[in-house]
């Protein structure tokens, strides 16, 4: 697959910053090991400082330049491996790219006339534990930078992407929440609720008043839900059982529905008006268009790695796959997956008389 002008781009500027990284960290690899080796032997003439330093920058770019080239792909190896082993492995890199690097530095030295090969291979053991000290403590510096700069950077992005996933799912709620709201001032709702309390005032006032009550708490409930992304289960089942009570008035005895749920269940968040969606789209399609009615059930239960939400109904069911963009459950399967990810989803399917929506969130011990 060939990459983008863009992603070339930003492969262009990582190679030159890391470059860049690369010569600064042998530069001062190189002055590190000059001053050591100077203060230890007592050089103070210009001339050795001269040579001592241009032997330096030889070692250190020698193995510097191997280091850089092979640990990026030894880190790739050793990213998902425990921290002894990846300590272990990189020591032991820096240890072998040394001693390869002390070779090739050497070889430069006696090939430039810095120094003769006797002279180089009586000192080889010498300058291989020399070199291997500045080597390992600027080789784990330099890995243990980078490794924090990657974590940094991946958590960077793992906050901006879960802000955005926050902020789509705040919109998703807002336009959950104004369809519902809109829903509930419909005049074919609004007014068959109103003329439903209204035939109730001379016959049962306190079931009137009651009924008055309910549609309060449900317009107040659809302005409210946008104000956050998850809601207590006990606080959705209220609104449902609210919204079924008013529908029943109207419907009588056409509609027949339970609500079936622990109540050890009742404190776990959910995304409000999930369920209440369910059992409108229930009244909607398996209710209002049949004359003899139907039956909507609402149950939840937990399993060891899930919560599963279900509305059951004696309608005729339908395909995820059907939904038009921007239908209710369309915009519910959306909030799913920008609250929880993969983590959760829609289901639907067919248990003999019911059809069955189900909402699948993850356990709260899964997700924490």
């Amino acid at each position: 697959m060939n990459s983008s002008p863009s992603q070339l781009g930003r492969k262009r500027r990582w190679g030159r910053r890391y470059a860049l990284r690369v010569v600064w960290i042998n530069l001062a690899a190189a002055v590190t090991a000059a001053l050591l080796f100077i203060w230890f032997h007592n050089e103070a003439t210009l001339g050795a400082w001269a040579h001592v330093f241009a032997t330096s920058l030889i070692y250190s770019f020698c193995i510097g330049t191997l280091a850089s080239a092979t640990l990026p792909r030894l880190g790739e190896w050793s990213y998902s491996r425990r921290f002894p082993v990846k300590l272990a492995t990189y020591v032991a890199a820096l240890l072998a790219l040394t001693a390869v690097g002390c070779l090739l530095g050497g070889g430069l030295v006696v090939a430039l006339g810095l120094s003769s090969g006797a002279v180089f291979w009586r000192d080889f053991h010498f300058i291989l534990r020399f070199s291997s000290l500045i080597a390992l403590t600027f080789g784990l510096g330099a890995i243990f930078y980078e490794t924090m700069r990657v974590r940094l950077e991946e958590t960077t992005l793992e906050l901006r992407t879960r802000q955005l996933e926050e902020e789509r799912a705040r919109k998703l709620a807002a336009e959950a929440r104004l369809s519902a709201l809109e829903s509930r001032i419909h005049p074919h709702f609004l007014f068959n609720t109103l003329n439903s309390i209204a035939s109730l005032i001379p016959e049962d006032p306190r079931r009137a008043e009651d009924m008055i009550a309910k549609l309060a708490t449900l317009l107040r409930f659809s302005l409210d839900a946008g104000q956050r992304s998850l809601a207590p289960l006990a606080q959705e089942l209220r609104v449902v059982a609210d919204y079924l009570a008013i529908e029943q008035a109207r419907f009588g005895d056409r509609l027949r529905y339970s609500i079936d749920v622990p109540p050890e269940l009742e404190s776990l968040e959910v995304p409000p008006l999930s369920l209440q969606s369910l059992v409108e789209n229930s009244v909607k399609h398996a209710i209002a268009p049949r004359r003899e009615g139907g039956e909507i059930r609402v149950t939840a239960r937990a399993a060891e790695d899930r919560i599963e939400l279900e509305v059951a109904d004696t309608g005729p069911g339908f395909r995820l796959e059907d939904m038009p963009p921007g239908h209710g459950l369309d915009n519910l399967q959306s909030r799913l997956h920008a609250l929880f990810g993969s983590a959760a989803r829609l289901e639907t399917g067919r248990r003999e008389p019911f059809s069955t929506v189900r909402i699948r969130l993850p356990h709260p011990a899964q997700s924490s």
